[in-house]
């Protein structure tokens, strides 16, 4: 170890002029996004429920009398049979998201010496300095209000909110208010949207301490203050937002900036100081700002730096919803792929680190966005499949769960492992606290019901078949995207019955244990990989960013070097076989979490490498879809840790592994305060000399240890503390 200890925080010594590089804070439901010119701030407003209208049709296609045929005809080898099975909609996107406004700040042109932005991860606060000048702003998680205050002897300033954002559509209807009040002022923006009587508006209050207050519609004018501070809301609505009744609402917030902070800070700092990330970086390195590590690709501190970045956002993006495509900023209302919750790989990769890495934030906020919609997925598994029970969607915009984003080289509708997918964060979650939350056992059996519905043919040999079956989001080399048997199908069936009957006891668990015992096992192809497609004569499309067929490995259970080694090195080499395709950052690190689980530390590392040296990262440490940052996207900022944990610790509720995938790279470390699912904290430390962990845990348990010298079982009792010391590791 150093000296000195990683930093949790980025500073830049310029000022962001593209809205990419600002640094963000964020409260899980409100999100701000600060960039500018030091003469003309801006603060870009956003909030997880500001969707566009876009004329969808929200209904799942009513498909499940027309099942039977199609099952009939894929089974009889008819390749393209699933291609026509739509209702005949052309594509449609989710409802897109979108920023609010933004805050503008403008000041007499001048020279800005000792510029200086910065953002403080333990608290959440965004802050920049300048000669005369600070501003501070953070989101609250105890208020949920935007709070920016700026300080410095007579201060002049010009200050509105501002809808003129790249994208806006020319049709919206634009509203401002402004009025003087006994603080200082309030200031208010509604923006209609085009054909619609939904809105969103947002409310600024000013309070102005010092120096006098003017209007100048459609904002104000501040000159000769000491400070300003400013409480920001926006909502979205129908008809008007009665602004009168909230700025009496801001205004009862009014106190002083460091009590705001206070009752923020109590919640926010307590999240995320649960667990850190020491690689023994060099101090220098770590003093250096964000952009200048990022040209040290192979620095460990930008690697420390993009862990604690990582779970920051992540934290922050997490609230009323799980972090979007975009987490919860954007500043283009253009947003790619809609900034939706893409929930057949990108969602469940973000918030992976959320039971080990001690975020239970994220993963309430997961399932709050899934019992929302559980009477959504009842709808689909009617609409399509004909049958009981629950169907998630693949792609969802926090207001809709039913599933109408398909197409013919999508066929999003017929990808039925997406609760089990979906749902396996919860069980994590419940079996890192050792507890059984209710609604996750129901959620279970609704989606156990699906497939006793559902599974009802079989093939030549008695086995059921999963069709149709689809392998989110590739197709075999010689048949179309429709199929039978994708093993992620076969693997979520399995985990769902087998997970299902463990909650609910008694005939329903029989019955799902013996429909889970007739399913097919995995097929090992003539190249030796685990085939994406169990069904005999089905070819493998390698190149592809997706490693659905990999689920058996990561994030369950199903696949493991220790229980199922044939099938785990058939996984392997099916790792070995796949491709890039394009790029994406989401790609890679799903490559890196499967293979740390198989234990294969060189293949993380190059994983890990291509997005640290393909240019993913933004300034302002979130990140890029693809290469040379190209499209704003949160996939690699919030599922890098996860990386970093997995391959340093993996649990089971039975099974504790230690460093099973570390890079050579990162020969010394410590990892402090990650959760495992058999109910245990742990402290790990490593170097060259050998390893050791302090392993807390809070219920008693007996666990399997697996390092790389061998194996030994560990007798663990609630409330006393277990000390390892590891020679060989």
């Amino acid at each position: 170890m150093t000296d000195s200890a990683p930093v949790h925080g980025t500073w830049e010594p310029h000022p962001a002029a593209r809205w990419e590089d600002g640094f963000l804070s964020g409260n899980g439901h409100h999100g701000a996004l600060v960039f500018g010119d030091p003469n003309d701030e801006r603060v870009v407003v956003t909030h997880h429920t500001l969707v566009r209208p876009n004329g969808r049709d929200p209904r799942p296609p009513q498909l499940a009398a027309d099942l039977p045929a199609l099952q009939d005809r894929l089974l009889a080898g008819d390749t393209t049979a699933a291609e026509s099975f739509t209702d005949g909609r052309p594509l449609q996107w989710v409802q897109p998201f979108h920023p609010a406004f933004q805050i503008r700040l403008r000041r007499p042109p001048g020279d800005c010496t000792g510029y200086r932005r910065d953002v403080d991860f333990t608290t959440g606060v965004v802050s920049t300095t300048c000669a005369g000048w600070a501003g501070r702003l953070f989101v609250s998680r105890a208020d949920d209000v935007i709070v920016r205050q700026v300080t410095g002897p007579g201060l002049t300033l010009d200050i509105d909110l501002d809808h003129r954002l790249p994208g806006a559509p020319a049709g919206l209807g634009v509203g401002h208010g402004a009025v003087l009040t006994p603080e200082g002022a309030l200031l208010s923006l509604r923006a209609r949207y085009p054909d619609s009587d939904l809105a969103c508006t947002g409310v600024t209050l000013l309070a102005v301490t010092g120096g006098t207050t003017a209007l100048t519609p459609p904002g104000v004018h501040v000159e000769g203050a000491r400070s300003v501070l400013l409480l920001t809301r926006v909502h979205r609505h129908t008809g008007e937002l009665d602004v009168v009744a909230e700025g009496r609402a801001l205004r009862d917030l009014l106190t002083g900036y460091d009590e705001l902070l206070g009752r923020h800070a109590a919640l926010h700092r307590t999240a995320y100081e649960r667990v850190t990330l020491d690689l023994a970086a060099d101090p220098a390195e770590r003093a250096l700002p964000g952009s200048e590590l990022l040209k040290r690709p192979r620095s460990a501190a930008l690697l420390e730096r993009l862990f604690a970045a990582g779970r920051y956002h992540l934290l922050s993006a997490s609230g009323l919803f799980p972090p979007r495509l975009t987490g919860l900023w954007t500043g283009d209302w253009n947003t790619a792929w809609s900034g939706a919750f893409t929930n057949d790989a990108n969602l469940n990769l973000q918030t992976a680190s959320a039971a080990a890495a001690a975020l239970p934030e994220v993963t309430e906020a997961h399932a709050n966005l899934i019992h929302r919609q559980l009477p959504d997925w009842r709808d689909n598994a009617r609409a399509v499949f004909g049958t009981r029970g629950a169907v998630a969607p693949a792609h969802t915009d926090g207001e809709s769960g039913h599933s109408y984003h398909f197409s013919r080289e999508y066929p999003l509708h017929l990808w039925t492992a997406g609760a089990d997918w979906l749902l396996k964060p919860l069980v994590d979650h419940d079996e890192t606290h050792g507890t059984r939350d209710p609604r996750t056992a129901a959620a279970l059996a609704e989606a156990a019901l699906f497939y006793e519905d559902f599974l009802t043919r079989t093939d030549e040999d008695g086995r059921l078949v999963v069709v149709p079956s689809y392998s989110p989001e590739n197709r075999p080399a010689n048949a179309s995207w429709g199929t039978l048997n994708a093993a992620m199908d076969l693997s979520a069936a399995r985990h769902t019955l087998r997970t299902a009957a463990a909650c609910h006891p008694g005939p329903d668990a029989d019955r799902w244990q013996a429909l889970a015992d007739r399913l097919p096992p995995h097929r090992i192809n003539e190249d030796g990989a685990l085939a994406e497609w169990a069904w005999p004569g089905l070819e493998d499309s390698y190149d592809h960013r997706h490693l659905s067929h990999l689920y058996g490995v990561w994030p369950l259970d199903e696949i493991t070097p220790y229980d199922t080694p044939e099938l785990a090195a058939a996984a392997h080499r099916a790792l070995e076989l796949r491709g890039a395709e394009n790029d994406s950052a989401h790609g890679h690190l799903h490559h890196a979490l499967i293979a740390a689980r198989l234990r294969d530390g060189d293949r993380v590392a190059h994983a890990l490498g291509q997005v640290l040296d393909g240019d993913f990262f933004h300034a302002s440490l979130m990140s890029a879809h693809y290469p040379n940052r190209n499209v704003y996207n949160a996939d690699a900022a919030h599922t890098l840790p996860a990386v970093l944990i997995e391959m340093l610790v993996q649990s089971t509720p039975d099974r504790l592994v230690l460093l099973p995938a570390l890079p050579t790279a990162y020969p010394s470390g410590a990892l402090r305060g990650v959760r495992t699912r058999f109910g245990a904290e742990i402290d790990l430390t490593w170097s060259p000399d050998g390893a050791a962990a302090v392993i807390r845990p809070g219920r008693t348990h007996r666990v399997e240890l697996r390092t790389s010298s061998g194996t030994q079982s560990l007798h663990l009792v609630a409330g006393e503390d277990h000390a390892l010391t590891l020679r060989e590791w």
